[in-house]
């Protein structure tokens, strides 16, 4: 989704993946206060992948896409197998299945992102890309509320791309879709790996994966400029930002929040990434944008109310 120890609880091998029922410790108990835990963690998450990518693409010009997303991937794996430090024994064919597609869409998430930045700014990028876990949230949801904060979540997306994206390059919003539905994949098979292997060693297995794939592309683009003690450095804060600490988080929140809920939460990306603009490119805010943030802010409170108050109902007892 570990990086920061301090953020990552002590999850045993057999903790439930979040399912429509109410999350419990492992004595029994409903999980009551601690309910916007893992609403914590993908705020932070967030926070730290758009960072990351603001960092990203001041490394493009010296490293190329594919290169960024080379060392992203490597240095992440290399950083990840030394603390998990994964089994590679006692698990099913089903187990490696699951670590091996969650790979390929790390993979394919992070190489098509990159790509479309390469040709369109950032705000629209990430904003198309979060089609993907929204298209996602509308899906998989089981409940029809979901589906107005999913509407409404959609409806500040596009306002906060403009209302429309007819000039930008058109090779990069197709980028943009596919990293959008490499995303989506993402979130699928993050929830089915944190079920199946304990604490990050699924993760850590899987961006080794990933970065296995996406090797030969690098080398073939940036060559003996991935070695450069600069790039080096630039290529191992994004990963950290980027990659580790972002998808430990994640992979820990999906354990504990349904997939619908957490795809919404994702639409909170775009504002993310506004506000990263503003702070660190000085990128200003105009009223419209103000507007769409608001609008995916609400939706995404809207989305985990719903949860929340939906396990405390189910956490009640039987009424004689």
């Amino acid at each position: 989704m570990t990086t920061p120890s301090a953020a990552t609880p002590s999850t045993p091998a057999a903790a439930p993946i979040a399912g429509p029922g109410p999350a419990s410790d492992p004595a029994g108990a409903p999980r009551g206060r601690g309910s916007l835990g893992p609403v914590g963690l993908v705020l932070a998450g967030g926070l730290s992948v758009q960072f990351g990518a603001a960092l990203a693409v001041s490394l493009m010009p010296r490293a190329g896409a594919l290169g960024v997303v080379t060392l992203r991937l490597a240095v992440a794996a290399v950083v990840l197998l030394l603390i998990c430090r994964p089994r590679l024994r006692g698990h099913s064919r089903a187990d490696w299945g699951t670590v091996v597609v969650f790979g390929v869409a790390m993979a394919g998430m992070n190489g098509l992102f990159y790509q479309a930045v390469d040709r369109i700014p950032l705000g629209p990028a990430v904003t198309l890309e979060v089609l993907g876990p929204l298209a996602l949230s509308v899906f998989a949801s089981r409940r029809a509320v979901n589906l107005v904060w999913a509407a409404l979540a959609l409806a500040g997306v596009f306002l906060l791309g403009g209302g429309g994206f007819d000039g930008l390059d058109p090779a990069g919003v197709a980028f943009a879709l596919g990293a959008g539905a490499m995303w989506a994949a993402y979130i699928v098979f993050s929830a089915r790996t944190g079920r199946r292997f304990p604490q990050a060693d699924g993760l850590a297995l899987a961006m080794a994966v990933g970065a296995v794939l996406f090797l030969p592309l690098g080398i073939a683009e940036s060559g003996g400029k991935l070695l450069d003690p600069m790039t080096l450095a630039l290529g191992a804060g994004v990963a950290l930002l980027s990659s580790v600490l972002p998808y430990t988080l994640e992979l820990l929140a999906l354990r504990r929040l349904p997939a619908p809920t957490f795809a919404i939460l994702m639409s909170l990306e775009p504002a993310i990434a506004a506000a990263a603009g503003f702070l660190i490119l000085d990128q200003a805010l105009s009223a419209t944008q103000s507007a769409a943030i608001a609008l995916v802010i609400a939706a995404s409170m809207g989305a985990v109310r719903t949860q929340v108050g939906r396990r405390r109902v189910k956490a009640l007892p039987d009424m004689p």
